[in-house]
Protein backbone atom coordinates (compact mmCIF):
# COMPACT_ATOMS: atom_id res chain seq x y z
CA UNK A 1 0.00 0.00 0.00
CA UNK A 2 1.18 3.42 -0.86
CA UNK A 3 0.78 6.71 1.40
CA UNK A 4 -0.39 10.10 0.94
CA UNK A 5 1.16 12.29 3.99
CA UNK A 6 0.71 15.58 4.69
CA UNK A 7 4.12 17.78 5.96
CA UNK A 8 3.30 20.93 7.80
CA UNK A 9 6.06 23.46 9.02
CA UNK A 10 6.03 27.39 8.54
CA UNK A 11 10.15 26.92 7.58
CA UNK A 12 9.83 25.83 3.65
CA UNK A 13 13.39 24.18 4.55
CA UNK A 14 12.50 21.71 6.93
CA UNK A 15 9.41 20.59 5.05
CA UNK A 16 12.23 19.65 2.09
CA UNK A 17 14.10 17.77 4.73
CA UNK A 18 10.71 16.22 5.95
CA UNK A 19 10.25 14.86 2.22
CA UNK A 20 13.93 13.86 1.84
CA UNK A 21 13.85 12.25 4.71
CA UNK A 22 10.32 10.53 4.23
CA UNK A 23 11.81 9.51 0.96
CA UNK A 24 14.85 7.95 2.50
CA UNK A 25 12.67 5.73 4.70
CA UNK A 26 12.18 3.52 2.40
CA UNK A 27 8.56 3.50 3.07
CA UNK A 28 5.86 3.08 0.14
CA UNK A 29 4.82 6.62 -0.22
CA UNK A 30 2.35 7.98 -3.50
CA UNK A 31 2.11 11.55 -2.47
CA UNK A 32 3.74 14.62 -0.30
CA UNK A 33 1.55 17.08 0.27
CA UNK A 34 3.01 20.16 1.81
CA UNK A 35 1.04 23.19 4.01
CA UNK A 36 3.14 26.11 5.86
CA UNK A 37 0.47 26.44 8.67
CA UNK A 38 -2.84 25.11 9.97
CA UNK A 39 -4.78 27.25 7.94
CA UNK A 40 -2.80 26.07 4.69
CA UNK A 41 -3.10 22.15 5.81
CA UNK A 42 -7.17 22.44 6.24
CA UNK A 43 -7.17 23.76 2.33
CA UNK A 44 -4.52 20.86 1.00
CA UNK A 45 -6.62 18.87 3.16
CA UNK A 46 -10.30 19.83 1.87
CA UNK A 47 -8.65 18.69 -1.99
CA UNK A 48 -6.20 15.46 -0.84
CA UNK A 49 -7.07 12.93 1.86
CA UNK A 50 -4.15 11.69 3.40
CA UNK A 51 -3.37 8.61 5.52
CA UNK A 52 -0.97 10.79 7.67
CA UNK A 53 0.07 14.41 9.15
CA UNK A 54 3.25 15.68 10.45
CA UNK A 55 2.60 18.81 11.85
CA UNK A 56 5.04 21.35 13.50
CA UNK A 57 3.50 22.53 16.40
CA UNK A 58 4.82 26.11 16.72
CA UNK A 59 3.66 28.14 13.66
CA UNK A 60 2.12 31.74 12.88
CA UNK A 61 -1.61 31.69 11.95
CA UNK A 62 -2.92 28.33 13.05
CA UNK A 63 -0.36 26.68 15.04
CA UNK A 64 -0.06 22.57 15.17
CA UNK A 65 -2.10 22.03 18.46
CA UNK A 66 -4.82 24.36 16.83
CA UNK A 67 -4.25 22.19 14.32
CA UNK A 68 -4.81 19.13 15.36
CA UNK A 69 -7.93 19.68 17.52
CA UNK A 70 -9.61 21.33 14.35
CA UNK A 71 -8.74 18.01 12.61
CA UNK A 72 -10.26 16.00 15.67
CA UNK A 73 -13.17 17.89 15.53
CA UNK A 74 -14.20 17.11 11.84
CA UNK A 75 -15.58 13.93 11.57
CA UNK A 76 -14.14 13.85 8.08
CA UNK A 77 -10.53 14.43 9.48
CA UNK A 78 -10.70 12.98 13.07
CA UNK A 79 -9.41 9.38 11.91
CA UNK A 80 -6.15 11.06 10.40
CA UNK A 81 -3.20 9.96 12.56
CA UNK A 82 -1.36 13.47 13.62
CA UNK A 83 2.71 12.91 14.05
CA UNK A 84 4.25 16.37 16.12
CA UNK A 85 7.52 17.46 14.94
CA UNK A 86 8.59 19.88 17.46
CA UNK A 87 11.64 21.59 18.74
CA UNK A 88 9.62 21.98 22.47
CA UNK A 89 12.08 21.29 25.09
CA UNK A 90 9.05 21.42 27.45
CA UNK A 91 6.98 18.57 27.99
CA UNK A 92 3.34 20.38 28.35
CA UNK A 93 2.89 21.39 24.79
CA UNK A 94 3.56 17.54 23.96
CA UNK A 95 0.97 16.24 26.52
CA UNK A 96 -1.20 18.86 25.28
CA UNK A 97 -1.12 17.01 21.75
CA UNK A 98 -1.47 13.39 23.53
CA UNK A 99 -4.31 14.73 25.47
CA UNK A 100 -5.34 16.33 21.81
CA UNK A 101 -5.42 12.85 20.37
CA UNK A 102 -2.02 12.92 18.36
CA UNK A 103 -0.56 9.58 17.58
CA UNK A 104 2.97 10.58 18.38
CA UNK A 105 6.20 13.35 17.84
CA UNK A 106 9.45 13.42 16.85
CA UNK A 107 12.15 16.11 18.14
CA UNK A 108 13.98 17.91 15.88
CA UNK A 109 16.69 17.41 14.87
CA UNK A 110 15.38 14.11 13.41
CA UNK A 111 17.13 11.58 11.56
CA UNK A 112 15.56 9.17 8.76
CA UNK A 113 15.53 5.84 11.28
CA UNK A 114 13.63 8.35 13.84
CA UNK A 115 11.21 9.30 11.45
CA UNK A 116 10.70 5.63 9.83
CA UNK A 117 10.31 4.00 13.54
CA UNK A 118 7.41 6.18 14.30
CA UNK A 119 5.53 6.31 11.26
CA UNK A 120 5.80 2.35 11.31
CA UNK A 121 3.71 1.95 13.95
CA UNK A 122 1.13 4.58 12.77
CA UNK A 123 0.52 3.08 9.12
CA UNK A 124 1.06 0.00 9.83
CA UNK A 125 -3.04 -0.38 10.37
CA UNK A 126 -3.92 2.26 7.82
CA UNK A 127 -6.42 1.55 5.92
CA UNK A 128 -7.15 2.59 1.93
CA UNK A 129 -7.73 6.45 1.21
Amino acid sequence: MEFDILVVDDSAAIRKILQRVLRQTGMAIRAIHEAGDGQEALAVLADHPVHLVLTDINMPKMDGLQLLASLKASPQLRNIPVVMITTEGGEAKVGEAVKLGAAGYVRKPFTAEQIKEKLIGILQPALPL
